[in-house]
């Protein structure tokens, strides 16, 4: 068997670093940090979660506006380093200043979270279109799975001691209030993710790219409203597309907005910080099988076999009342969470050119923050109006069924796609 190359293993170990900020501010810390400041400040339950869903929909409906041109920009020799290199910044350091918000300001909390989403996901738009150039073809679905194994794994520690100090404040064994070790938490996280992404930015280079143009900016809008009226040529690709707008969006949704609902059931902080731990661990092993499995059955029948458990997870979170009930749920989107991410990573890089892989991943991720909007916003209305989150989860289930639907209509990526003009 291969082992993993410099270029391999340095790519995949940015998962391992930005991972830490996907659990401790998307999903763990920040969320409870947030509800209980939004709540000291009189701010109603299903009111605080509905702030929280419109905030991820203004973050990704930024990106969505932004992605596509940024990518068509960084697809010239020399640049997808740098746009990495600005977003990574951004994010970490907005992470950072995350600590210093005023106590009770919930507003400037969600302020900041907005330009460390904005930061996060605008460098995993270039992180994911070095998929490319770090690897074959034949190899992506596997380096994909392991740099979301890899992710979970990693994300274990920082979220260990973040979660200790928090735990051990609000028992009084350490001279520090809940807040304050939750602001710590805050602080290892950007530590976390700025010191392990060195080895992706010193190992890790853009190999595919086109020859730079006179006025960049000009020639990245005409060649951004060509690939748009191009897109409908790539038929497979524009199906794919389709279908990840909709599956994605339940995807992203459930996992940002999870520890609000949790929250909202009555569900102690304590043990939504140790099931999530857990749901990391569990879920590290489940991203490399989905890896494995991808290379016996193909990589569209475990996107089936992904999407059909996310089903799942809306039906029984509709009549979830019970802790345990949480537990489930959680063990049962470990099994799929990462595994449907990395899968939809490496096929979408197999289908696409790669001289222009920043600018067809502006694509991709301009269908999945579109549908990151949708899924937030219909969470967040449904509970403004019924009082209750679990009608807005349950509604998620449509957006599964049609993605899968239209994911049975997009063949395997076998031949390869050229670029046409």
């Amino acid at each position: 068997m291969k082992k993993y190359s410099k270029e391999e293993n340095s790519w995949i170990f940015y998962d391992w670093a930005n991972s830490a900020y996907s659990i401790i501010i998307t999903t763990a810390v920040f969320p409870l940090y947030y509800k209980a400041v939004a709540t000291d400040a009189g701010v109603s339950m299903s009111n605080s979660t509905a702030y929280l869903g419109y905030t991820v929909a203004i973050a990704t409906f930024i990106l969505a506006m932004i992605g596509p041109l940024l990518g068509t920009i960084a697809d010239y020799e020399g640049l997808k380093k740098k746009f990495f290199l600005f977003f990574f910044l951004m994010g970490t350091a907005a992470t950072l200043s995350l600590a210093f918000v005023p106590g009770g300001n919930w507003l400037w909390l969600l302020i900041i979270y907005t330009i460390t989403a904005v930061g996060f996901h605008g460098a995993n738009i270039f992180y994911d279109a070095f998929l490319v150039d770090v690897t074959p073809e034949e190899r992506m679905n596997k380096i994909s799975a392991r740099g979301f194994g890899l992710g979970y794994i990693g994300s274990t520690i920082p979220f260990i001691i973040s979660i200790a100090i928090i735990l051990l404040a609000g028992k009084e064994i350490i001279p520090l209030t809940t807040s304050t070790a939750s602001r710590i938490a805050f602080v290892i996280t950007a530590i976390w993710w700025f010191v392990f992404t060195i080895p992706m930015v010193k190992n890790v280079h853009q190999i595919h790219g086109i020859k730079r143009e006179p006025n960049l900016l000009a020639s990245s809008f005409r060649r951004l409203g060509g690939t748009f009226k191009e897109i409908r040529k790539y038929r497979t690709v524009f199906l794919f597309l389709l279908a990840y707008f909709f599956y994605i969006d339940g995807v992203g949704t459930i996992i940002s907005m999870s520890t609000a609902y949790g929250s909202d059931l009555g569900i102690s902080a304590e043990n939504l910080l140790i099931i999530l731990f857990v749901t990391q661990v569990v879920a590290a092993p489940f991203a490399i099988l989905y890896g494995k499995l991808a290379q016996k059955f193909t990589g569209k029948k475990m996107l089936y076999v992904g999407i059909c458990v996310y089903i799942i997870v809306c039906i029984y979170a509709f009549f979830m009342k019970t802790t345990m009930d949480f537990w489930v749920l959680a063990m049962l989107v470990a099994t799929s969470q990462g595994g449907i991410q990395a899968l939809s990573r490496s096929y979408f890089a197999r289908l696409v050119p790669k001289e222009k892989s920043n600018e067809f991943f502006g694509f991709y991720n301009i269908f999945g923050k579109f549908a990151s909007v949708m899924g937030p916003l219909l969470v967040a209305v449904t509970a403004q109006m019924t009082g209750s989150s679990a009608y807005g989860v349950f509604s998620l289930i449509i957006l599964f069924i049609i993605g899968i639907i239209i994911l049975s209509r997009v063949p395997e990526p076998d031949v390869k796609i050229t670029t046409t003009y």
